[in-house]
């Protein structure tokens, strides 16, 4: 069962996702928040699986809410469900640790599919804004990637530290640093967020 926490401020959207959820196997709905402070308070007394955040909430963003809602319950995977279809929005809450991105406007079957990828540990993008993506970071005649390389981007954009991908690897640490070097070098990106984007837009994770 994917234990799900549902944090926005408007009430009908919040009992509207909660009502499909309740159509669907596998998937309940353990609790709600309308407010950052309130969600940190109910992911760190329920411990759920997935939390559906909304960027846009009274008195705190939530991509600031992001790494509180991870340090209350640190096990749970962050869906971003938002109107906010801006690149930078994506990238910001990204970067603070949201496994995926789903806009409002996405079908219920697009909703439901993000849930149970994100909480078998895949990231999810919304299609049409991974489209948009694709082609606002796209970048001509990068480097290729030895075939080594792409082993390490894949693992990287999914979470895994260095020494967690030495270890599925049988490399060293420094060996693998070094190949992120390499990597951040070949496609011209400065921060993991862009590189986890960039593994998005070209299909190298799942992101539809």
């Amino acid at each position: 069962m994917i234990r799900v926490l549902l944090v926005d401020d408007h009430q009908l959207f919040r009992s509207g996702v909660r009502a499909r959820l309740r159509e669907e196997d596998g998937i309940s709905t353990v609790g709600e928040a309308g407010t950052a402070g309130r969600a940190v308070i109910v992911a760190r007394a329920l411990q759920p699986d997935v939390v559906l955040l909304d960027l846009v909430l009274p008195r705190k963003s939530g991509s600031e809410t992001i790494p509180e809602l991870l340090k209350a319950a640190p096990s749970m995977k962050v869906i971003v469900v938002s109107s906010q279809s801006r690149p930078s929005s994506v990238r910001q809450a990204i970067a603070a640790g949201a496994r995926g991105y789903v806009l409002k406007r996405a079908s219920e079957a697009e909703l439901i599919d993000a849930i149970r990828r994100v909480a078998t540990g895949e990231r999810y993008v919304d299609p049409d804004l991974g489209a948009q993506l694709a082609g606002a970071d796209s970048v001509p005649e990068l480097e290729p990637l030895s075939n080594r390389e792409l082993d390490v981007i894949q693992l990287l954009a999914l979470g895994y530290t260095n020494a967690e991908i030495g270890a599925k690897l049988y490399l060293s640490v420094r060996t693998v640093d070094t190949h992120r070097a390499h990597i951040m070098r070949k496609l011209r990106l400065g921060t993991r967020a862009e590189l986890v984007l960039f593994a998005l837009a070209n299909g190298l994770i799942g992101s539809a």
